[in-house]
């Protein structure tokens, strides 16, 4: 997946928000949700297993959202239709994010989009990037609630390709501290400094 390619994929550009967050921030908060260099080290094992299965497995999360008729104004029109131009134009950065996940340094550039990814989830930036007719906020309690099948479902996508199961348990256990990660980064823009 050529990242130059994807609209609205601005992770290491101008265009990505700036962090309100610092380095020693964010090493605090690996060594809280406990992501090691071992961890690091199955995380890129993990990217070979999960590369070609991204897309599906966020077909799965989107088939899911979408039994959920008040989920679907969030993604959809605001009456809950679907929107397949939103749809289209977002879901190649979703399909990005569990690459990302296992493969990007954390380091300030990883900061700074993940600023813009949670602002993205706010009033601040909700449908700006893809021009959307859809709610403009997804409420925090359901960024953080979801979190729980994206981190489920990815077990069964590492096993896909016949690694053993201790190999899948510790892919699988580094996932989980990256998606953690992420959507605790996310959820900065939600809350004021003091509170967050």
């Amino acid at each position: 997946m050529q990242t130059a390619t994807i609209p609205g994929y601005t992770y290491g550009t101008d265009e990505a928000a700036t962090s309100p967050l610092t380095m020693q921030d964010l090493e605090r908060l690996k060594a809280v949700v406990g992501l090691t260099e071992d961890d690091r080290q199955s995380l890129l094992e993990a990217a070979d297993i999960l590369a070609d299965q991204a897309d599906d497995m966020v077909t799965e999360y989107r088939r899911r959202l979408g039994e959920l008729p008040f989920m679907r104004p969030y993604s959809g029109h605001p009456d809950g239709t679907p929107d397949p131009q939103y749809s289209a134009a977002s879901k190649p950065r979703f399909d990005r994010f569990i690459i990302d996940a296992c493969t990007r340094p954390l380091d300030q550039d990883w900061l700074n989009y993940q600023q813009e990814i949670g602002l993205r989830h706010t009033r601040a930036k909700k449908n700006a990037t893809d021009h959307a007719d859809s709610l403009d906020h997804i409420p925090m309690r359901y960024l953080l609630a979801f979190t729980a099948v994206v981190i489920a479902t990815a077990r069964d996508y590492l096993a896909a390709k016949g690694a053993p199961p201790e190999r899948v348990d510790r892919m699988h256990a580094a996932f989980t501290k990256s998606v953690m990660l992420h959507v605790t980064v996310w959820t900065r823009p939600y809350v004021d400094a003091a509170n967050w």
